[in-house]
């Protein structure tokens, strides 16, 4: 821990959607806020309870550090908690981020996203949460390069002395359970090598490397790679620190104003547009989606969360949003076709195999003619 630091928590599950996928019943929401009021007191310094999708979101801030065993264990708890009203609502998926039966120790590896950061506030401390539901940790691959490393959408990359060093990229494969670190801009070529194969590595986090500063931290838990089995997408969140030698809050949502295409939506399966989309708007119900994406903004002083501003509610992104159901549309007529549907070795974990596994014995060898 550095001394007079906060950490931001942010962690999120699944535990039970209203009605199917679309939502989070208000019955859920209400139980976290009662649990975080009874049981945070001792240990947070200031909470707030999102949702996107069917997907509840703790946004916690508190003194003791990433990885904290009683953080983690106050999420869990919560989680479980509200895990009994999904079950009493009878609520579709009642608790299917909860992978184990009983806390370990680290929420991470357990079902539910985390995303941490611990940092020393500055004057100013501006952060967006990013949320998304419908779709896995690869979505936020391309936004985060968008962000710190193309000036094209980032304008202090090129006017603003203190992010020309530019940035490092923590970036995880996710497969083979290991990390790699690019310096940016001049291993920028080399780090589009992977992280453009967003099903399998995906940006951890970003630090300035001019100031001793985090910039970004996401959830990278793949709940079918944790499971072996299909229980649902991933449904990320991301935290992005703002201004002052990082990206500026527009330079931030910037990335969103062009809908690019994520794995995830029905089933899991199908590749479909990140809608940009205000809090009462994030409920996905045509075809299970498009996937959302929600913005959060608060203005950190002491620890304490001002906020949330609901970003992706402006106008300005309405355009980003009728586009985005252009290429829905485009995209649902392939059907079971890919590239809409996801290739097989994306759908190793879903029901799938199953399928196959019943037809495998109708495949015969097919013989060589010789002309």
């Amino acid at each position: 821990m550095v001394a007079g630091s906060i950490t931001l928590s942010v962690i999120k599950a699944d535990i039970g959607g209203y009605v199917g996928h679309c939502s989070v019943h208000s019955a859920l929401v209400a139980r976290a806020r009662q649990f975080l009021a009874e049981h945070g007191a001792d240990l947070l310094t200031d909470w707030s309870v999102l949702t996107v999708g069917d997907d509840l979101v703790l946004v916690m801030t508190h003194r003791n550090g990433e990885d904290n065993p009683s953080i983690h264990q106050l999420a869990w708890d919560l989680f479980v908690a509200c895990t009994e009203v999904a079950c009493s609502l009878k609520l579709y998926g009642a608790g299917q981020d909860l992978l184990a039966d009983a806390f370990s120790g680290n929420i991470k590896g357990l079902g539910p996203g985390v995303a941490e950061m611990e940092f020393v506030e500055r004057l100013s401390e501006p952060v967006v949460i990013l949320a998304a539901d419908k779709t896995d940790p690869g979505a936020w691959n391309l936004p985060l390069y968008k962000m710190f490393a193309d000036p094209f959408n980032t304008a202090g990359l090129v006017i603003d002395g203190k992010m020309h060093k530019g940035f490092r990229f923590e970036v995880h494969d996710l497969v083979a359970n290991c990390r790699v670190f690019f310096d940016c801009p001049e291993e920028l070529y080399d780090m589009l090598v992977f992280i453009g194969a967003s099903s399998r590595y995906c940006i951890k986090s970003v630090h300035s490397r001019t100031l001793p500063e985090p910039g970004a931290s996401s959830s990278t838990q793949k709940l079918n790679l944790m499971a072996g089995r299909y229980i649902g997408k991933d449904d990320p969140v991301c935290i992005v620190r703002c201004q002052n030698g990082l990206p500026a809050v527009g330079e931030v949502l910037e990335p969103f104003a062009t809908p690019h295409l994520v794995a995830g939506w029905m089933r899991g399966s199908h590749s479909g547009p990140l809608m940009p989309v205000g809090f009462c708007d994030a409920t996905p119900t045509r075809f299970d989606g498009p996937p959302r994406v929600i913005a959060a903004g608060y203005q950190l002083a002491g620890g304490r969360l001002g906020g949330p501003h609901d970003f992706f509610a402006d106008k300005s992104f309405d355009r980003a949003r009728q586009r985005a159901l252009e290429v829905a549309d485009y995209m649902r007529q392939m059907g079971p076709f890919e590239p809409h549907r996801l290739p097989l070795d994306a759908m190793e974990y879903t029901t799938l195999p199953d399928v196959a596994k019943r037809l495998k014995d109708r495949f015969e060898p097919i013989r060589q003619t010789r002309w």
